[in-house]
């Protein structure tokens, strides 16, 4: 299957270090599912660590992490639990057990190129009603930067919320922009009177959104 952003995330059942689960079970929260190549390797221990620290900011923000790699739940739980003995912190979310490839095939999340052992380090941000909104793909090599998928969640929130877009290197708190105009009438009432419609405007179709506290 080919997994792409609009599309509605495939369902599943699968096991998991904190129980069977299926992708359903989390409608009404955002879902950040991710992949990791393997357990007991350093860049993604990292990466657990990391998401483990955040996790308490993807909760306050209605987002349920849920990780994944191709390794039984027996290794997953040893993983874990190793990480909690060196570090002193316990992994708070669910770690698919994927031993087949069921769900990374699914998903996509093999990259035949690169591996066809190992996942690739995806990410797939899913939304409330179970829409695939964004993807982000980083390779075996490279650990993501877990500020950077905290930055794109609130982004596309408050996309949802006021209707707008954010601009390049956009981050939380900054002035996000509206929608490039969509008739002709839209677009005199931004050149003629921006400020009475909360805009700060370099052009009719350059509009930054003022965001009152």
């Amino acid at each position: 299957m080919r997994i792409s952003i609009g599309m509605k995330a495939p369902d599943f059942t699968a096991m998991t270090t904190f129980g069977p689960m299926k992708m359903s079970d989390h409608k009404g929260h955002w879902v950040i599912l991710f992949s990791h190549p393997g357990d007991f390797t350093p860049v993604c221990t990292t990466e657990f660590v990391a998401f483990s620290q955040a996790n308490d900011q993807f909760e306050a923000l209605n987002a349920k992490l849920i990780g994944l790699s191709i390794d039984s739940n027996p290794s997953h739980l040893a993983w874990v639990n190793q990480i909690g003995l060196l570090t002193g912190i316990q992994v708070p979310f669910p770690i698919i057990a994927d031993r087949m490839a069921d769900v990374a095939k699914l998903y996509g999340m093999i990259a035949p190129n690169a591996s066809t052992q190992e996942t690739v380090r995806n990410v797939y941000f899913i939304d409330p009603n179970q829409v695939i909104r964004a993807m982000l793909i980083y390779p075996l090599t490279n650990g993501r930067n877990i500020s950077e998928i905290l930055r794109l969640l609130i982004a596309m929130q408050t996309t949802d919320e006021y209707n707008v877009v954010t601009p390049a290197n956009w981050q939380p708190g900054q002035e996000p922009m509206v929608p490039a105009a969509r008739n002709y009438e839209q677009l005199q009432e931004r050149m003629n009177d921006p400020e009475n419609m909360g805009l700060d405007c370099m052009d009719w179709f350059w509009c930054y959104k003022e965001m009152n506290d």
